[in-house]
């Protein structure tokens, strides 16, 4: 049984918020295990490394004992998740986040333990809030606190507009903590205002409020945007291992260490030894090919860790490139270059038109794997080997 320092360095990790450490203290003094709430609406099929960054930990607090409500919020998602967004999401329908959903529960167990984890969806209590529910609720908070939020109020100083049923999704949220009687929420700095939303809906109704733990969100791998699928920066966990593999190799060497740090559940003192020995020499890359290598193992199994190692080398080690192709440096903007352009700007297509076309075709490889997201943008700092074809090659550094 861990120590309630030990406890307190294991939640901490790598988060960037814990609010109110004093009241989670004497929470866990009191021996009883918390009832730890995350939410996620399924708005896409398929969980990237992005999103585990909450699993993961929420996987640390399992391991200290403590009860994981895996929350879908099936009824939420059919609003929309305001948090960032400079316009109205549109809503999806029922249909549409029931079957992602599905996939969500299958995906979460490949971290989480099934036989410890409580699934539960929102519409069981959502679906029996009456019209005078929803107003009580609704009058538990203000206009001028909803605009205090910093996406709401931009929108409001821009003359952006702003449904009514954008202020309800935060109060919504809060009320899923009055239903669960959460000790504690688990979110991304985005989640910050919806977060203490919850600790609010709760004292109203009379219970202790939650505290909550904010952990920072992940870069995708063009290294500015956050992690998304629809901007083609993502690691997929249910894709194959040499995907995986590959598109982790590919991470700029000082974008790695962030993702170590998030995604890593090597102790603290191994990852500071590696920074170490980097320091005096060591090739970063051996360092990325064994976190490479725990991502792939964590979300299929060892025996495929080993293989998408064998199969990089031999690609990258046994003649798959030649050794002697050009170096390119093409100049990237601030959200990074899409990939056509890469591929025009480093001289392996006449025109992008071109180059997407040969995406579509599946001409294309970067280090050693075939793409066919033509969306795909590559950050600054990235450093690639493209192969177009069966002959063509660059080793592009961009800048």
């Amino acid at each position: 049984m861990a120590t309630l320092k030990e406890q307190l360095e294991i939640i901490k990790r790598g988060c960037d918020e814990l609010l109110v450490e004093a009241e989670l203290v004497a929470k866990l003094k009191t021996g009883q295990p918390l009832r730890v709430k995350a939410g996620f609406d399924p708005t896409a099929p398929d969980l990237h490394l992005g999103h585990t960054v909450l699993i993961n930990k929420l996987k640390q607090l399992q391991d200290l004992g403590h009860h994981i409500v895996f929350l879908i919020g099936d009824f939420t998602g059919m609003i929309g998740d305001p948090s960032g967004k400079n316009a109205t999401r549109p809503p999806l329908s029922r249909s549409e986040v029931e079957r992602n959903a599905e996939t969500y529960k299958t995906q979460v167990f490949r971290v989480l333990a099934a036989n410890k984890t409580e699934v539960v969806y929102n519409s069981a209590w959502m679906d029996k809030l009456t019209p005078a529910d929803l107003i009580r609720l609704a009058a538990t908070y203000t206009v001028a606190r909803m605009l205090e939020r910093d996406d709401f109020g931009k929108r409001y100083r821009s003359n952006q507009p702003i449904a009514i049923h954008e202020f309800l999704y935060p109060l919504m949220q809060g009320y899923d903590s009055v239903a669960l009687k959460a000790d504690l929420e688990l979110g991304g700095t985005d989640q910050k205002f919806n977060l203490l939303m919850g600790r609010e809906v709760q004292k109203h109704y009379g219970q202790p409020p939650q505290c909550i733990l904010t952990m920072p969100l992940l870069e995708g791998l063009d290294g500015v945007n956050k992690m998304s699928k629809s901007l083609g920066n993502y690691v997929g966990i249910t894709e194959s291992p040499q995907e995986i593999f590959g598109k982790l190799m590919s991470v700029p060497d000082e974008l790695m260490w962030r993702y170590i740090e998030l995604l890593s559940f090597e102790p603290l003192a191994t990852i500071a030894q590696w920074k170490k020995d980097v320091t005096t020499g060591r090739n970063p890359r051996d360092i990325k090919v064994g976190f490479a290598q725990e991502i792939v193992a964590r979300f299929h199994d060892k025996a495929a860790a080993a293989k998408a190692l064998a199969d990089f080398e031999a690609r990258f080690r046994q003649g798959g490139i030649p050794d002697d192709i050009p170096a390119v440096t093409v100049r990237a903007g601030a959200g990074g270059i899409a990939i056509a352009n890469l591929l025009k700007d480093a001289g392996l297509m006449a025109s992008t038109s071109e180059a997407l076309r040969m995406i579509a075709q599946g001409g294309v490889k970067l280090d050693g794997e075939k793409i066919s997201d033509k969306a795909l943008k590559l950050g600054k700092g990235a450093q690639v080997v493209v192969q177009v074809g069966k002959r063509k090659f660059a080793r592009v550094t961009i800048i």
